[in-house]
């Protein structure tokens, strides 16, 4: 039998996942943006090979970099809570477990049940702090994210993504039918890049895809014009 695409969990805790998802996105809807402009311009096969390949080399960067420094804040700004935490319940270990035995009762627990639930939990200190993270700061010691895992995630899939509209521009030609081909590999591959956003997000997979192909055409459309107006005027 098979199980609801809703009723799955998904671990995305981690990062990775996210990042990699969000990474061909970004790269998707940049490259076709800047080679589409660029070309639209007619400056010649050279022009928009160059730009192509700087736009996915530098937003390749740009985008690990983000990753890295954004995960690395947060890491630490957890690690911070989490060692404040720990440190509350070296010095006032009572105090620390009538918050848990209070937050149980809270919820519905008898408070005989809560404070016995409470002790257990506070005979380790581990296990004490992974509950205190949880229950209180709604933290999970385990799912802080990794930043190394979320830059290469990024810098990998939107090199991906950017690579997609600009290979037809590879070949030594940038004219029409590098460009057709172009617009209907990056519409392909928008589609397939939003049924994969379904996986980190409520929606379905229909309308991410939809969402991700309009959003992806708005960006080319807009670009495309800009630079076939500019190509009009240097001509």
């Amino acid at each position: 039998m098979s199980v609801p695409l809703e009723h799955i969990h998904r671990d995305v805790r981690g990062g990775g996942l996210r990042a990699s998802i969000f990474g061909v996105s970004d790269g998707l809807v940049s490259s076709v943006s800047l080679v589409l402009g660029t070309a639209a311009a007619h400056p010649g096969p050279g022009v928009v090979r160059i730009a192509g390949l700087a736009g996915l080399l530098g937003g390749s960067f740009s985008m690990a970099a983000g990753e890295y420094v954004s995960m690395r804040a947060q890491r630490e700004a957890f690690e911070r809570e989490l060692a404040v935490e720990a440190e509350e319940i070296r010095r006032r270990p009572e105090s620390e477990r009538r918050e848990l035995q209070h937050l149980y009762e809270s919820r519905g627990i008898t408070a005989e049940i809560a404070e016995q639930l409470a002790g257990e939990l506070m005979a380790d200190p581990d296990v004490a702090l992974a509950t205190h993270a949880r229950e209180e700061l709604g933290l999970d010691p385990e799912a802080l994210g990794s930043p190394w895992t979320a830059a290469g995630s990024s810098f990998v899939t939107f090199a991906v993504g950017a690579v997609i509209p600009l290979a037809p521009f590879l070949g030594g030609s940038s004219g029409p039918t590098e460009q057709v081909v172009a617009v209907v590999l990056a519409a392909l591959a928008a589609l397939a890049v939003g049924a994969l956003l379904s996986i980190v997000t409520v929606r379905s997979w229909a309308f991410s895809a939809v969402r991700s192909l309009a959003i992806c055409a708005i960006a080319g459309a807009a670009t495309y014009g800009l630079g076939s107006a500019i190509g009009t005027t240097v001509h």
